[in-house]
């Protein structure tokens, strides 16, 4: 690598603006057809961060990168005139394509401009920026270095732009719903309280979006769905952020299995215009995303490892026997979920909705016709991970406030929320509900092992 000159030399005026440019990808498309040492008559102009410099008497080679990929500058200095550059700069070039002599698509450079000034080291250009917790906390030195990093981030781009296409394209309204609310609701899990000074009241971030998102079907609008971020004050692990993306729909004159059939045909339509198939390779396992998935009864899944029954005492012991600490599991629903996560979840590799929940685990689903017992609520699991959760919801209003009651007696239970007790009061079409994680689809789509890695800004402990 060529010498790139003092990076502590004075402050160089900038333009504050580059227009007219192309995409480094498309210039290379243009470059690919050519012969060897040829060049092309039309001309371009790119931009992007010099991240490698050879010099090579009169010719100076730089590589040019932007989001859409790499190139070869070639620049004679005859026409450039001697070149400033730091490694890490952000340039601009004019010219022609063309292929090197060693059949490399390449930019003949007529005019270079310096357009941002690179005041600090960077990481070794051929390893890259390795450190794992440095890649998070720096995550803008991680998609300057890995192009993999700025693969996964684009990835993600259309992944979420596909997701809102289908539901779009299926009729239904993108809404937004408070990040703030009085009372929060919509799944089992401990909030993040803040303090609103203008009203003098506590307030939480949301949960889910799930209790005001059914207001709107109260309403009238039918098809709803939000992308948004939720918030959960819990432990964070390979699948849990305590900041994290979901996507909710509610349809109004559906139940949970016209449900099941969306959620299969979003998700093979989504793969298929993100990463261009159904068949992904994740946490070591090899997936194919089409419909339709396999159906498995929880309780069929749960006698399939010995750990079906309704008595409390003998659950926890099959459960102790297996070495499961249950301490914290206060009573039989946390205990059977217990069972679940540790070792139906696991075992479900293939695309896999896994529906018939007890009553008890599902708040807001309405029951069976032939068990009262068992709700319509289905979990959905690929790489034996939970994707999301979905049900038939409830719509009468003296339903869903037995519902909170019984909840009120069950250990980390379902708090009650008389405001949307009172808007099912006006009556709600049936409706089938549905939560997608959006940070685990793309961790499957992408095959990341950790959910950090297709977040851009992870939670992280402060530096000490």
């Amino acid at each position: 690598m060529g010498d790139l000159g003092d990076v502590d030399s004075p402050l160089v005026p900038t333009p504050k603006r580059f227009p007219d440019r192309t995409e480094i990808a498309d210039v290379r498309a243009a470059a690919e057809p050519l012969v060897d040492g040829a060049q092309a008559e039309e001309t371009f102009r790119v931009a992007g961060r010099v991240m490698a410099r050879r010099d090579m008497g009169k010719l100076v080679f730089l590589d040019l990168v932007d989001r859409s990929g790499r190139i070869q500058l070639l620049c004679p200095l005859d026409r450039t005139g001697q070149i400033d550059l730091h490694l890490g700069d952000v340039v601009g070039a004019s010219g022609a394509p063309a292929k090197s002599r060693r059949g490399e698509p390449s930019l003949m450079v007529d005019s270079l401009e310096l357009l941002a000034r690179n005041r600090s080291p960077l990481p070794d250009t051929f390893h890259g920026l390795t450190d794992v917790e440095a890649r998070y906390r720096r995550r803008y030195l991680d998609l300057l270095m890995n192009e993999d990093s700025r693969t996964l981030a684009l990835l993600r781009s259309r992944m979420v732009a596909a997701v809102r296409r289908r539901l779009d394209d299926w009729g239904f309204v993108e809404v937004e719903t408070p990040v703030l609310q009085p009372q929060y609701g919509g799944a089992f899990a401990e909030p993040f309280v803040t303090h609103y000074n203008a009203l003098d009241a506590d307030f939480y971030l949301r949960i889910a979006t799930e209790l005001y998102l059914k207001r709107l079907i109260v309403g009238g609008l039918e098809r709803v769905y939000e992308i948004g971020k939720d918030f959960r004050n819990e432990g964070m692990s390979y699948k849990h952020n305590p900041e994290f993306t979901m996507v909710e729909w509610y349809e109004a004159y559906a139940d949970y299995r016209d449900t099941m059939e969306r959620i299969e045909r979003l998700v093979e339509e989504v793969a298929r215009e993100t990463v261009g198939g159904t068949v992904v390779t994740f946490r070591g396992h090899s997936i194919d995303l089409k419909a339709p998935w396999r159906r498995l009864k929880l309780i069929d899944a749960l006698e399939q490892h010995g750990l079906w029954t309704r008595d409390a005492d003998e659950l926890r012991r099959r459960l102790h026997e297996r070495e499961v600490d249950t301490s914290h599991d206060g009573d039989w629903a946390q205990l059977i979920d217990h069972a679940l996560s540790h070792f139906v979840e696991p075992s479900l590799i293939e695309p896999t909705i896994l529906y018939g929940y007890p009553v008890e685990l599902s708040p807001f689903a309405r029951a069976t016709d032939d068990d009262p017992a068992i709700v319509e609520r289905f979990e959905y699991y690929v790489g034996g991970m939970e994707l999301g959760n979905a049900f038939s919801e409830i719509n009468d209003a003296e339903e869903q406030a037995e519902r909170f009651a019984m909840q009120a007696g069950v250990a980390g239970g379902e708090q009650g929320d008389p405001d949307y007790v009172e808007a099912l009061s006006y009556g709600m079409p049936p409706t089938g509900g549905l939560g997608l994680g959006i940070d685990r689809l793309a961790m499957v789509l992408s095959g990341a092992e950790t959910i950090r890695d297709v977040i851009l800004f992870p939670a992280l402990r402060p530096r000490r």
